[in-house]
């Protein structure tokens, strides 16, 4: 297949604001043999390309500048080390940066087949949440069937992530939302119960769900305060993992209370990760999650698309907190798929 040789990317002028976000001409990516070349129909929104673009989250050593950690697609080049794929497939995939553009090269153990009966905007909705717990409240954490997972952030890409891959592994989800909109939204994606954070304690109506005994797995994406809530909240032997600090990164906490419940308190980022430990989430996420997304009855994340040319209103979308789902920017290529 022929490969245009101009390439339009959305890169970020400056640390700022939505506005400093510009898409225009950036050169064709490099390819290595351990690559797939990708033309990026959609690409999802995420909070470390907010942090990114206000000066926040600098690039690892080596990758992309652009922001943009997840998209979907068709395969258009594949290296000579990688087997597996064939050029055309429908992929989704979590890039090393780089997402926001017409094409990205991507290592193709973080490269994953579309689910079936799935369009390519939904697709790119998937990668960045759904490796970030995977590799978290699952493969570190160990969620497993019977266990209780308290969610905050319930509503939006990562919290949806988890309450979905909860119900998979025959966990039971307690979702964590401020809105009756946000609530109906959770128990649609499959939430046992859901708690109102702005009319309800948290921990107090935790507690009562699980009959006193606590929630098993915590998935914190807020920080601050909210640690202490998640170590009343969380049962004996419980696991914490967070994930973001959306409203703050310290915190001051109960040692006692940790010692006396055996708690373990563990944190993580994904996009410093190695190309071995993103392959690794990839095929867990490939033989034990992704046969579930084909069913018929499973409920996708609802996705809101914007023109990758609006991408700074994608993000002033994000930064409202109001969404539910995820966002997902298209190019023109996905526009007309």
């Amino acid at each position: 297949m022929s490969i245009s040789e101009t390439n339009q990317a959305v890169a970020i002028t400056r640390p700022g604001d939505p506005d400093v976000l510009v898409r225009q001409p950036w050169p064709m990516p490099e390819s290595g043999p351990g690559d797939v070349l990708v033309r990026v129909a959609a690409a999802g929104v995420n909070g470390p390309d907010l942090a990114q673009r206000r000066g926040h989250y600098d690039p690892p050593p080596g990758a992309s500048p652009l922001p943009g950690l997840e998209v979907s697609g068709e395969i258009i080049g594949i290296g000579a080390a990688v087997t597996g794929w064939q050029l055309g497939d429908r992929v989704m995939a979590l890039t090393n940066g780089g997402g926001y553009a017409d094409f990205v090269a991507v290592p193709a153990g973080q490269v994953l087949p579309v689910p079936d009966g799935w369009s390519l905007a939904d697709a790119a909705a998937l990668p960045e949440t759904w490796f970030t717990v995977t590799q978290t409240l699952v493969m570190r954490a160990g969620l497993t069937a019977g266990m209780n997972v308290l969610i905050h952030g319930a509503a939006g890409g990562i919290g949806g992530a988890a309450i979905q891959i909860a119900c998979i592994l025959g966990a039971k989800a307690i979702a964590v939302v401020s809105s009756g909109e946000k609530a109906a939204y959770a128990r649609a994606l499959g939430a046992h119960a859901t708690i109102n954070y702005k009319t309800e304690d948290i921990a107090a109506r935790a507690l009562a769900l699980t009959d006193g005994a606590g929630v098993d797995r915590v998935l914190d994406i807020i920080g601050g305060a909210m640690a202490i809530t998640n170590i009343t909240a969380s049962a004996r032997g419980g696991h914490i993992v967070q994930v973001s600090t959306l409203d703050g990164a310290s915190a001051e906490i109960p040692l006692r209370t940790i010692m006396a419940k055996q708690l373990t308190l563990s944190g993580s980022t994904l996009r410093p990760q190695t190309a071995g430990t993103k392959a690794a989430i990839a095929d867990h996420i490939r033989t034990h999650l992704l046969p579930a997304l084909a069913r018929p009855d499973f409920v996708r994340p609802r996705v809101t698309c914007f023109p990758i040319a609006d991408a700074a209103a994608a993000h002033r979308a994000m930064e409202g907190r109001n969404h539910l789902g995820k966002l997902v920017l298209l190019t023109p290529f996905g526009a007309a798929n």
